[in-house]
């Protein structure tokens, strides 16, 4: 249940929800009873996506992955929309496009295609993008590998492990900015593609989703370990923000930012694609640590989950452009079960304001 503010003086707004409970001061993330320890790395995305929709679809399956494959197949039909005018915007302004066009509703087969819209887009748009023809979904494949194929790569096991890991860990985590948006435009009853579209809007902003793709630059401007130090200072007196670090509700470690580093750690031993490059961001992460404490010592700034993600999808050859949407293939489950649990309240969410500005002149 969503709460207005408290006699009209308090702006809050609290949820009750079964879906995840974020603990900024432990550090520790519950996703539907499961700790993310217990989730990330040991369950597929198409497990994890029915824990979340459990209770709140009659007719869900007991296994996701048919269905879910099924779903791509029919969303791959929008892909053929794509024009010039779309392939001049950035992925994630593509990816949201084709999803407004898959038709409103509130059932299952609805939900299952809107989960699936951002793999399929996004591989569709990045290339395109890159001059070359989509690939039309596997449906046969489990998600994170058909995403890869779908680049138009022939994934290797520890290539589809570490994408599962990263939409595992990425899939719910509270009343964020983009889940609060889709909450908000479920309770309207506008329908649940209203309410992805709404949430992948609020996600394409670069204080909430679009914070990977700078950690790249950072990473690459700085280009040594030697280097750090002195970018990190440099960046940090002409009062830019250091991406990839600190959180408005963990005041201690991000424990997605582990789970990632482990899936980056996996990989490049499984691989060996990511040879130097896990040692230099980890001697980055380190100069930035101590950097930001001596800065900051009243402030606890840790590694957030951004820091390990622009590793990892780098890692799998995504662009730093197409980060974004990587996000919301992991998130749109999270969204959807957000909207459903909201639809099962019954209410309109209205949360109060307090007004601040001028008072009319009393009459004479």
């Amino acid at each position: 249940m969503l709460i207005d503010g408290i006699d009209g003086l308090e702006n809050i707004v609290a949820a009750e929800t079964v879906l995840s409970e974020v603990d900024g001061q432990a550090g520790r993330l519950i996703i539907r009873g499961h700790s993310l320890d217990e989730l990330a790395g040991k369950v597929s995305y198409e497990a994890a996506t029915r824990l979340l929709l459990d209770g709140f679809f009659d007719d869900l399956p007991a296994d996701l992955a048919p269905a879910l494959g099924a779903a791509r197949a029919a969303v791959f039909a929008e892909v053929a929309y794509v024009d010039d005018r779309l392939l001049a915007l950035t992925p994630i302004e593509v990816m949201r496009a084709l999803t407004a066009r898959i038709a409103d509703g509130e059932d299952l087969d609805t939900a299952l295609r809107l989960i699936a819209a951002p793999a399929v887009f996004t591989a569709a748009a990045v290339r395109r993008q890159a001059g070359e023809a989509p690939i039309a979904p596997g449906p046969t494949l489990g998600h994170a590998a058909d995403i890869l194929h779908m680049l138009g790569k022939h994934p290797s096991g520890p290539e589809a492990k570490a994408l599962d890991t990263y939409l595992v860990t990425v899939c719910d985590h509270g009343l964020n900015a983009s889940t609060f948006t889709a909450r908000v435009v479920a309770s309207t009853h506008a329908g649940l593609t209203s309410s992805i579209v709404s949430g992948i809007s609020a996600l394409k902003g670069p204080l909430h989703g679009g914070a990977p793709g700078p950690v790249i630059e950072m990473l690459d401007g700085i280009g040594a370990p030697g280097n750090a130090r002195a970018w990190i200072e440099a960046a940090l007196d002409r009062g830019d923000r250091l991406m990839g670090f600190g959180h408005r509700v963990y005041k201690v470690r991000d424990p997605r930012a582990d789970a990632l580093k482990k899936a980056v750690r996996l990989l490049g031993e499984g691989s060996n694609v990511l040879p130097g490059r896990l040692a230099f961001a980890e001697a980055v992460e380190q100069a930035a640590l101590g950097i930001l404490k001596d800065r900051k010592p009243n402030r606890s700034l840790q590694t957030n989950v951004e820091f390990y993600t622009a590793l990892l999808l780098e890692a799998l050859a995504f662009p730093p452009t197409a980060f974004t949407c990587v996000f919301a293939m992991g998130r749109s489950a999270g969204w959807i079960a957000h909207a459903r649990e909201q639809l099962a309240d019954g209410r309109l969410i209205r949360p109060q304001s307090r007004y601040v500005g001028p008072r009319p002149k009393a009459a004479a």
